[in-house]
C-alpha cells in the first residue's frame, strides 16, 4: 500500500512501448540511479518489475518440474536442459535483486531483505548441491540438506516479493492477479519436495511390471550405493525413502497453511481453492507434456484443491478460536477424505492395473495435522491483528 508514500511521476501511457526489451531501454534511461529502498515507483515500472519476477519463477518452475522427472529416467547431469531452464529464472532474479537494490524501486526494507537473503541462499546452496553429488554420488531424495537450502532460498525469495508487491501495488484485478500467481508459486515451492513420493510410487509399479523407466546405468549406479543387486530393495530404496508420514503431514498440513496465508492476503471468498486450483492445473498440464517427450510422470495432488476449500469455507466462521477450530476440523476432513478417494482411484476405475493413483501415506498424521493446524491458526490470529495495528500506526506516521 502506498499510502504513506508520495506518488511517483509516471511516463505517459502512450510513451511506454510493448515490447520488454524496449521497457528495459526505457526504465534504464529513466531510472537506472542510486535510491533507498522504499522509493516512489510509478506504475509502469512496477508492474514491469513485478511482471518479470512472475516471469522468472515460470522459468524456475518449468526447469524444477521438468528436473524431478529427469532424475527418475538417467543419471544427474550438471548441463541438463532443465537445469539450464533453471538457470534463465535465476539470472533473471540475480538482475531483478540488483535493481531493487541499486534503486530502491518496488520494495522496502523488509522485502529488499528477503530478496537478498533468498538469493544469497540460493547461490550458496547451488554449488554445495554440486560438491555433494561429487562427493556422495546419486542424491534423489528432494529431502536431502542441500536440496532443502535451494527450497529454502526460493521461498524466502518468494515471500520478499509478495511482501514488496503487498505494499506497493495499487488495489485492482492486476494487483489481485499477480499476487495469486505470487501465491500459486510460492506453495509449488513449498510442495516440492512431495514430488519424491509421488514419482517414486509410479517408478516402483513401473519397475514391478518390468517396464522400468529409469535407465539401466541409473539403476545400477543407485543399486550400487547401498551395495546391493538390483532387486525390488534396491528399486523401494531409490524411488521410495522417504516414510509415509511425511507426505500427508506436508501435503496436507503446512499446504493448509500457506493457503491460510493466501485467504488472508488476497482477501476475496475462493481464494485459497483459486491458489490450489491454479497450481493442480499446472501439474495437470505438465503431467500429458511429460508423457508426451517419454518422460516419468507423478501422481497429481488432486486433493489439494479440497484443502483450499476447506480453508475458503473456515473464513466463512467468525474470527479467532472458532476459525482455527472450524479450519482445523474442515481441513483435515476434507484433505484426508479427499486424498482417500484419490487413492482409490486405481482399484475403482483400472482395478488390478499395477499402477497408483496417489502414494502411500500414514493416516494416523490426521491427529497430528488437526492439533498443530488447530494451534497455529489460533495463535496466528492475534499476531496478525498485532502486526496490522503496528503498520496501520507506521503507515499514518
Amino acid at each position: 500500500m502506498m499510502s504513506g508514500m508520495a506518488k511517483a511521476v509516471d511516463v505517459p501511457v502512450d510513451v511506454i512501448p510493448r515490447s520488454p526489451v524496449a521497457k528495459t531501454r526505457l526504465f534504464f534511461t529513466r531510472h537506472w540511479h542510486r535510491g533507498a529502498p522504499g522509493q516512489p515507483t510509478p506504475d509502469w515500472v512496477l508492474r514491469f518489475c513485478y511482471g518479470m519476477w512472475l516471469a522468472a519463477f515460470a522459468f524456475k518452475l518449468v526447469g524444477s518440474s521438468w528436473d524431478m522427472s529427469w532424475h527418475f529416467m538417467w543419471l544427474r547431469d550438471d548441463l541438463a536442459p532443465p537445469h539450464l531452464i533453471n538457470t534463465v529464472g535465476t539470472v533473471i532474479i540475480v538482475v531483478l535483486v540488483a535493481i531493487h537494490s541499486y534503486t530502491g524501486l518496488g520494495c522496502d526494507k523488509r522485502s529488499l531483505r528477503l530478496m537478498q537473503i533468498g538469493l544469497l541462499t540460493f547461490l550458496i546452496a547451488a554449488p554445495l548441491d554440486v560438491i555433494n553429488h561429487r562427493v556422495n554420488g546419486l542424491d534423489l531424495t528432494a529431502w536431502s540438506p542441500s536440496h532443502m537450502m535451494l527450497y529454502l532460498g526460493t521461498g524466502i525469495m518468494q515471500a520478499g516479493v509478495l511482501l514488496g508487491w503487498l505494499r506497493f501495488s495499487p488495489p485492482g484485478r492486476f494487483r489481485t492477479g499477480v499476487l495469486l500467481g505470487l501465491w500459486a508459486f510460492f506453495l509449488e515451492n513449498t510442495f516440492f519436495p512431495n514430488g519424491q513420493q509421488e514419482y517414486g510410487i509410479l517408478g516402483l509399479r513401473a519397475w514391478e511390471r518390468g517396464e522400468p523407466e529409469a535407465e539401466q546405468s541409473l539403476l545400477d549406479f543407485a543399486a550400487n550405493q547401498i551395495g546391493h543387486p538390483v532387486d525390488r530393495t534396491a528399486v523401494l530404496h531409490f524411488t521410495m525413502p522417504i516414510p509415509e508420514w511425511v507426505y500427508p503431514l506436508w501435503g496436507i498440513g503446512v499446504m493448509a497453511l500457506i493457503l491460510v496465508l493466501a485467504r488472508h492476503t488476497l482477501g476475496f471468498r475462493w481464494a485459497a481453492t483459486s491458489v490450489a486450483l491454479a497450481y493442480v492445473a499446472y501439474r495437470s498440464v505438465m503431467w500429458p507434456l511429460l508423457l508426451g517427450m517419454g518422460f516419468p510422470v507423478s501422481t497429481v495432488p488432486f486433493y489439494l484443491v479440497f484443502v483450499g476449500l476447506a480453508v475458503d469455507l473456515a473464513f466463512a466462521m467468525s474470527s479467532g478460536v472458532v476459525r482455527a477450530a472450524a479450519g482445523a476440523l474442515l481441513v483435515t476432513a476434507f484433505g484426508y477424505g479427499a486424498f482417500w478417494l484419490q487413492s482409490q482411484f486405481r482399484p475403482w476405475v483400472l482395478g488390478e492395473a499395477h499402477t497408483e493413483s496417489a502414494p502411500p501415506a500414514a493416516y494416523w498424521t490426521a491427529l497430528v495435522v488437526l492439533g498443530g493446524l488447530f494451534a497455529l491458526w489460533a495463535g496466528a490470529e492475534p499476531l496478525t491483528r498485532k502486526w496490522a495495528a503496528r503498520r496501520s500506526v507506521a503507515e499514518s506516521v
